[in-house]
């Protein structure tokens, strides 16, 4: 499977920085303000501009190799051996010397181990408190991952696993409700109820307060596990306190989780003629939705189109190869070349093409994917895009299931547009170089009316009808 990693969704509510649905556990920083959330975004997360699920794990490569080989093997084992002094307070621990046996060169080699066993000692004899040791012995397959100086590439447990394939998905067993939470009071505020879901269906609202989740209160902790107390099994249900600043009601809800698919495209008509869809990220599902947005605004009378992909860090590959054979005639969509220069071509059936105006909205927090759709737009001169330069992200990841459950993820190759240029590192320069301005500062919430990247847009296309 390969995939792009992403930023999270461009927050709506002024205020907001980071937001999160609990079906989906992506990050993003809009660095507009000062609350914090978590988004209604999936696929792989920016974070500070770094793309979604893709971000740096804590901790760093020393921490991480070693605390967790420490952690996984123990002392004694596979030839060190530990030699004790009386020197004061002092406890020397010396590593066997072994040699490499065998001609194949290994990480864990015979030396490795011994240091291994070395460093474990130290933790079981100085470490201030107690350890955990399957944290432990996690910390030695990231740090391994950490050893390559790739941020992208990075080590799953089984739940962290399952974690990323509802980013890639967008379902969840939940209850279809995005969450913000205010970085300076913890107080956590439902910022959008989807459509079709359990909440809509319960009767939560947009704006209410979370006040408790089975008894626990919610501004007690992060709202990243604030969300794992009410996802769970599908026909189970999570009990809510609310309150609705709209009534000034303090109300109970008890909500049935369910399989929940969220929406990662959303579309409305701009102008009587100009159509607006905005992709969140490029997920299992987004093709099919983008598909079913395109169709209603074309029976509203849609003559051009708005693509908004800003703060949108990416996603399946597969995803946004579906959505550009959609809109290019045939051709080259994007290639892909790996280590030993095997290369994998993505094309355009040409059965279907757009034959009207395209504006495309990128910004620095447009990564991956987004990329691969602005570029091929910007090499077949197929839209105008408005906005500022794209994230720079021009390699792919795969994901290979390990047999205990978890996973790695690893860059395995580096992508081109048509044109061949590779974009890693410099990013996509806009047709309409356009810093987001929001022109009505006084607003409490966001209004598209006032966003000026999208009234440019309005505007170039009008000028072409």
């Amino acid at each position: 499977m390969l995939l792009h990693g992403c930023t999270g969704k461009l927050c709506r509510v002024k205020g907001v920085v980071i937001g999160m649905d609990e079906q989906r556990g992506n990050w993003e920083n809009n660095t507009t303000s000062g609350s914090t959330g978590m988004p209604t975004g999936a696929g792989m997360s920016a974070g500070t501009g770094t793309p979604m699920g893709e971000q740096q794990r804590g901790g760093g490569f020393l921490r991480g190799i070693c605390l967790g080989i420490a952690g996984t093997l123990l002392v004694g084992v596979l030839g060190t051996f530990i030699v004790c002094r009386a020197t004061g307070s002092q406890i020397i621990i010396a590593g066997g010397g072994a040699s490499q046996t065998g001609g194949t060169e290994s990480v864990l080699d015979a030396e490795a181990v011994a240091k291994v066993n070395e460093l474990a000692a130290y933790i079981d004899l100085y470490y201030y408190d107690e350890t955990d040791r399957e944290d432990l012995k996690n910390g030695l397959y990231a740090g391994l991952l950490e050893g390559l100086s790739d941020k992208y590439s990075v080590y799953y447990t089984a739940e962290e696993y399952a974690e990323s394939q509802v980013s890639m998905t967008g379902q969840y067993y939940g209850i279809g409700a995005g969450l913000a939470q205010d970085k300076e009071t913890m107080v956590v505020t439902i910022s959008k109820v989807y459509e079709g879901t359990p909440s809509e269906a319960a009767g939560l609202r947009a704006e209410d307060i979370i006040l408790s989740v089975d008894d626990t209160e919610a501004s007690s902790m992060e709202v990243t596990e604030l969300v794992k107390l009410i996802r769970g099994e599908a026909g189970t249900t999570v009990h809510l306190e609310v309150y609705r600043p709209s009534t000034g009601e303090n109300l109970s809800f008890d909500v049935e989780r369910a399989d929940v698919t969220l929406p990662s495209v959303a579309s409305e008509m701009l102008t009587e003629e100009i159509g607006y869809i905005r992709i969140e990220s490029f997920e299992k599902e987004t093709a099919t939705q983008f598909e079913t947005a395109l169709a209603g605004l074309e029976g509203q009378g849609m003559k051009s189109l708005v693509v908004d992909l800003r703060y949108n860090g990416g996603g399946l590959v597969d995803s946004v190869v579906q959505i550009l054979d959609d809109i290019l005639p045939e051709g080259l969509i994007v290639y892909t070349e790996d280590k030993n220069g095997n290369r994998q071509e993505y094309k355009s059936s040409g059965e279907t093409h757009f034959d009207y105006p395209m504006a495309v909205l990128i910004n620095q927090d447009s990564a991956s994917a987004s990329e691969i759709f602005a570029g091929a737009i910007k090499d077949y001169k197929y839209g105008t895009l408005i906005g500022t330069t794209t994230f720079g992200k021009g390699i792919v990841q795969s994901i290979f299931p390990l047999s205990d459950g978890d996973a790695v993820k690893l860059t395995t190759a580096k992508y081109f547009t048509p044109n061949g240029n590779y974009i890693h590192g410099v990013g996509i320069e806009p047709d309409i170089e356009l810093e987001y301005e929001y022109l009505n500062p006084d607003g409490e919430e966001y209004e598209m009316q006032y966003d000026n990247q999208i009234q440019k847009a309005i505007e170039v296309l009008s000028a072409a009808e």
